[in-house]
């Protein structure tokens, strides 16, 4: 059996050492009836390559929810796979929307493996910022800022600062022009990056806080949830991964009943809080982000996180629009362009 999973250690770690275990046997977390050798695709990978093209080579992929409208014809849905209280029992188990972010046109297409979502980051000892006005102050007084604006998190921070609603016009206005004073008072290059970059460079004594980026638990930094607009709640857009199995591979029964078996086996709670924190993962286990630390700095924000549309061709549009709002901000164009280009492009 061949899978397919993301190049960084939080993504492939726990999954190799599960095979490890397997050739070595017998395997503390459970046995299954065959192995799965792990391939890897870097983190860009989720936007570049479709799901439906990697399916032809693949039998269990580790994906990104966004993709998954262009991807319905090509995956096994989840009821064909397990029963509906066996489904249910996933669904409570999994912490915040991860678990509806794979639900579309009423069919289960994939089950959360891995949770995350934008919060704040910062060098221990740092006061990190509870609203976006109380971040810019931060700023002002002379304190050292990244952004993360790369790929495409220059939307995803302006949709996280619009609490998803990222066509409203005085949301939108309002969420640029925080955007832009706050690039023109951060690093310059380093906003510039994705957030395995931002964070690289503050674990290494870089910029002392990131107001909004995705979180990984094993950087040695301080995280908490992600600052919000006074009176609201704090706004982030959701991310993680999940398990999706492909049509055209796993056909006979016998497969099927090694793909549950796998399946089975990485959500369950020995895996999700015991072998992925010990191996640099992140689980998407409820119970996990019970923990002190991480997990429970961060809860309030991954259990509120909103879900991105998931139509066929919105990777695309979300790149698109992600480098028109880079571009236009780093080049300090006037937000009300920036915005009726952003308007421009969806509607």
């Amino acid at each position: 059996m061949r899978g397919l999973t993301w190049d960084h250690p939080r993504g492939h770690a726990p999954l190799d050492e599960l095979t490890r275990l397997d050739l070595a046997g017998p395997n503390p977390y459970g046995d299954v009836p065959e192995p799965i050798e792990w391939d890897r695709q870097p983190l860009e990978g989720f936007e570049s390559e479709p799901i439906a093209t990697l399916c032809a080579s693949y039998d269990v992929l580790v994906i990104d929810h966004p993709g998954l409208g262009a991807a319905l014809d090509s995956l096994v849905p989840m009821d064909e796979l397990f029963s509906p209280p066996e489904l249910a029992d996933f669904r409570a188990r999994t912490v915040g929307r991860s678990y509806e972010s794979y639900h579309l046109d009423g069919r289960q297409w994939a089950l959360p493996l891995d949770a995350a979502t934008q919060v704040a980051a910062a060098w221990p000892g740092t006061h990190i910022p509870e609203t976006w006005p109380e971040t810019v102050e931060f700023a002002r007084a002379g304190g050292r800022l990244a952004l993360c604006l790369g790929g495409p998190h220059a939307f995803l921070m302006f949709c996280a600062l619009c609490s998803g609603d990222f066509l409203d016009r005085e949301a939108g206005l309002r969420a640029l022009e925080l955007m832009a004073e706050l690039l023109a008072l951060a690093d310059p290059e380093i906003s510039l990056r994705n957030p395995i970059g931002v964070l690289d460079a503050m674990a290494a004594g870089g910029p002392d806080l990131c107001p909004l980026v995705y979180g990984y638990a094993t950087y040695p930094l301080a995280f908490a949830d992600a600052p919000s607009w006074p009176g609201r709640a704090p706004g982030s857009v959701l991310g993680g991964t999940g398990l999706a199995v492909s049509k055209s591979r796993v056909h006979d029964a016998g497969t099927r009943d090694a793909v549950r078996a796998h399946l089975r086996r990485l959500l369950s709670e020995p895996v999700q809080t015991g072998l992925f924190p010990a191996t640099g993962g992140q689980p998407a286990a409820r119970s996990a982000w019970d923990a002190s630390g991480f997990y429970r700095d961060t809860r309030d924000t991954v259990e509120a996180a909103w879900i991105r549309p998931r139509f066929p061709g919105y990777i695309g549009r979300q790149e698109r629009t992600s480098a028109l709002l880079r571009d236009g901000l780093t080049a300090r164009r006037p937000v009300r362009d920036l915005l009726d280009d952003l308007h421009r492009e969806w509607t």
